[in-house]
């Protein structure tokens, strides 16, 4: 559905910071909740308290906000990660059950799904420089998870962090179609099966630790 002109829709806090700012606020609110290929300029202008002239002095093309976008989501991605770490220091296996939970929340919270991979679809020009950040961005979380599968002893990590990737995207998909009484309810006691079903143990994860400072020097 594309925003409305006419219909004025401002981002939290858009009154608050300067121009650019506010352009970048507006534009990840309205991409999120109405698609990139949903949102014109003008309407992100208007949410901006701004117009298109001030939007294109920034940003030379929606190309390039969306750009600004998809890294956004990138970082916040990163600092999830961070946020994971700190909770469960040297705890491989915590840190695989915190980043089950926090996915699990986040599908349960946000019928939109994951950002990124609706951009995927969205973005069918060949070549797009958007798809080029997505597919970088998803072949480094799969890696990461990999590696964290790995130090919490998995029999197969990469096997593992795939099947966990592909419970998570399909939980993404039958959470925006049939909603939270549907399959992706059960997500989070279906990955912690698949993660039992692959040899993890909470007593393992002093080796794994051990094993991830290794392979970060």
């Amino acid at each position: 559905m594309k925003a409305k002109r006419g219909a004025k829709v401002t981002a939290p806090g858009a009154a608050l910071s300067r121009p650019r700012e506010r352009i970048v606020t507006s534009a990840q609110d309205l991409f999120h909740r109405h698609g990139i290929r949903g949102v014109g300029v003008d309407a992100i202008a208007e949410a901006a308290g701004t117009n298109k002239m001030t939007l294109y002095r920034h940003f030379g093309s929606k190309d390039d906000l969306i750009i600004e976008y998809l890294n956004y989501k990138g970082r916040k991605s990163d600092e999830i990660w961070a946020e994971i770490e700190v909770a469960s220091p040297g705890d491989p296996v915590g840190q695989l059950r915190g980043f089950i939970h926090r996915v699990a929340k986040f599908i349960a919270e946000d019928e939109r799904g994951c950002a990124l991979a609706n951009a995927a679809v969205e973005l069918t020009e060949h070549g797009h420089p958007g798809l080029h950040l997505i597919q970088e961005f998803k072949v480094r979380q799969r890696s990461r998870l990999a590696m964290l599968c790995r130090a919490a002893g998995a029999s197969q990590p990469d096997l593992l962090a795939d099947a966990i990737v592909l419970l998570i995207e399909g939980a993404r998909v039958s959470r925006r179609s049939v909603g939270t009484a549907g399959p992706s309810a059960n997500l989070l006691r279906t990955c912690e099966a698949v993660v039992a079903s692959f040899g993890v143990r909470a007593g393992q994860s002093q080796l794994g630790a051990n094993r991830i400072r290794r392979r970060r020097r």
